[in-house]
């Protein structure tokens, strides 16, 4: 699959990085990540920025989600991971940016669960958004359900 949304789920804790970033090692892939604009500051930044990282500054206009649009659109492959919940920790309802980027540049997501208890990295199988973000998130979530994960619950960290 040349070009997806990889939407990761949940993010607990900061080992979410680390573990995904090896995973994605040990696979063989190549992903890059939308991250909090404070995690590309110096010493970090040419790190983040060797692993293909985008800052994002979450409480502003910056137009990260056409950005990312127009990005998706013309290159020829591109995996992006994004934490639906924008934060760590369980929230009620996810930030649907992405969902935005993968319908507006037709391309599939593809969920990933941290099953932090039982020491498992789950893929799943792409999915082909809708456009309506509520029922979209619904197959996400159900997705996760599935998977054996409540993504309201606090999960076991490591």
């Amino acid at each position: 699959m040349p070009k997806a949304i990889v939407v990761v789920a949940p993010h607990t804790t900061n080992w979410d990085f680390p573990v995904g970033v090896l995973t994605l090692f040990a696979l063989g892939m190549r992903v890059g990540f939308l991250g909090k604009h404070t995690l590309f500051r110096w010493p970090l930044r040419p790190l983040m920025l060797w692993l293909d990282g985008v800052p994002v500054r979450r409480n502003s206009g910056s137009g990260t989600v056409a950005k990312l649009v127009e990005t998706m659109r013309q290159r020829d492959t591109m995996l992006l991971a994004v934490a639906p919940e924008g934060t760590r920790r369980a929230v009620s309802e996810w930030r649907m940016g992405f969902a935005h980027v993968a319908v507006g540049s037709g391309v599939p997501v593809v969920p990933v669960a941290f099953d932090w208890g039982r020491r498992v990295v789950t893929l799943g199988p792409a999915f082909a958004l809708t456009g309506d973000l509520a029922a979209d998130e619904r197959t996400l979530r159900g997705w996760f359900a599935e998977a054996g994960l409540d993504l309201d619950a606090p999960s076991a960290e490591p």
